[in-house]
């Protein structure tokens, strides 16, 4: 019989579910074993984290209205922030050893809270059985696997992809180029022309081409990879220069100094939304699962996703990336009962069902086949998009270095420095490569 979901909004709906917890795993009266798992009744509670938007948080909230049906002597305390806010509390919670038992991560902070011993190996737990990676690629777990520790399990795959919005594009009078050859120097050609054709919203704001997509770190390391430069090195230092830096930011000097990009000033009054989920923005460079979110928020159904661009035509160097993983508190007074969230979350079909492909395609292969996915949906979009650059998928994961989200942080503010006009390009060089000699150190 199919289980009975909640249906709510995300907000209201996870203030109901106890929105307001404690961090670590208070509440819980066993003992700090491995208590409250699928053959232990004994009540606990668990406190759970993610970021992402009020979409995911309703999706969240079904999954685990179904998981308290299956297991009622667990409670979840869930919680959710924006991806910057979420990493700020995450490092104040791991200052003090009092993490969630259960988050959502991300690959790029692996390395600095495993260094800490802030994450617990969850490998006895797959050896027990409690949790079931049999659906899953073994290279993709691979990538949650840092000094012999499992110490994180994807729960799907992304790729980068470039969004756009086809009413703007047909309003603005202007096409989009050809996704399987187009270049950067034909994308910026077409964001000058969408900004420069004189469209403007209902409410009065000018509708741009694009925003400045060198303020993004992971745009860089795909460049990178076009280039045929490894980002990292196995020895964890930097397999690139500044030149490598400042020809990637050169990329949009044109834009910036013509003030045909998104204005920064304008987005950062909008988080946390953006210029393309206000329907300012005719286009957006991201994650594929990005999809599901950018459709709730924008309330167009009529969004699309296609190839980025690159340097030399038709060669795309892209990779598959964990587009997120589950990982569990070393603190965690229940890590048994914490393990059993997280296997519930990662194999239930039903949960695939709920979510399906707004955290990218699901890994476990249960959970993919769940996803339903009629044609020209947001989930058959994305499936379609990663079947149709699988063969331009060919170059691996690039594993972070210690210290990436401070890495991948500072490049942000000096990208919106830039776009403001306080900083050049040698400055924002310079400050970045000392960054990243304190933070890899």
């Amino acid at each position: 019989m199919m289980r009975s979901v909640l249906k709510a909004s995300g907000l209201a709906a996870v203030a109901a579910l106890g929105l307001a917890a404690c961090s670590g795993g208070s509440g819980g009266e066993a003992s700090p074993a491995a208590s409250g798992g699928a053959d232990d009744t004994t009540p606990v509670t668990l406190d759970f984290t993610w970021w992402g938007n009020d979409d995911r948080a309703a999706r969240y909230t079904e999954a685990l209205e179904l998981f308290n049906e299956e297991y009622p002597h667990i409670t979840v305390n869930p919680n959710f922030a924006a991806f910057p806010d979420y990493w700020t509390q995450r490092s104040t919670e791991a200052a003090g050893r009092n993490l969630p038992d259960v988050m959502q991560f991300d690959l790029s902070y692996l390395r600095e809270f495993n260094q800490s011993g802030q994450l617990l190996d969850l490998q006895e737990h797959i050896d027990n059985g409690t949790i079931d990676i049999s659906g899953f690629d073994e290279t993709l777990v691979e990538s949650g696997v840092l000094d012999g520790k499992t110490i994180g399990i994807p729960t799907s795959t992304n790729t980068l992809g470039m969004f756009y919005n086809p009413n703007l594009l047909e309003q603005a009078g202007v096409e989009f180029p050809d996704p399987e050859t187009y270049t950067y120097d034909e994308f910026n050609e077409f964001i000058s022309s969408v900004s420069g054709a004189g469209l403007t919203t209902p409410e009065g704001y000018q509708v741009y081409g694009g925003g400045d997509y060198t303020g993004t770190f992971w745009f860089f390391l795909q460049y990178l990879l076009q280039k045929g430069v490894t980002p990292f090195e196995e020895d964890g230092t930097l397999g690139f220069d500044e030149g490598d830096v400042t020809e990637f930011l050169e990329l949009t000097s044109d834009l910036r100094t013509d003030k045909a990009v998104y204005p920064v000033e304008r987005g950062v009054a909008l988080k946390p939304l953006g210029g393309f989920t206000v329907n300012e923005n005719a286009t957006e460079m991201s994650w594929d699962n990005f999809l599901a979110g950018y459709v709730a928020d924008s309330g167009t159904e009529n969004l699309e996703i296609t190839q980025i661009p690159s340097i030399e035509p038709g060669e795309k160097a892209l990779f598959f990336k964990p587009s997120m993983l589950y990982s569990i508190g070393a603190n965690t007074e229940h890590p048994e009962a914490a393990a059993t969230l997280v296997n519930f979350l990662l194999t239930d079909p039903e949960v695939g069902a709920v979510f399906g492909t707004s955290k990218g395609v699901p890994a476990d292969e249960e959970q993919r086949a769940a996803v339903e996915a009629p044609e020209g949906s947001v989930d058959a979009k994305v499936i379609a998009y990663e079947e149709a650059v699988a063969e331009e998928v060919t170059e691996s994961t690039p594993i972070p270095v210690k210290g990436f989200g401070t890495l991948e942080a500072k490049w942000l503010e000096l990208g919106e420095n830039l776009n403001y006009g306080t900083i050049s390009i040698e400055q924002f060089v310079d400050e970045w490569f000392a960054e990243a000699e304190m933070a890899t150190m």
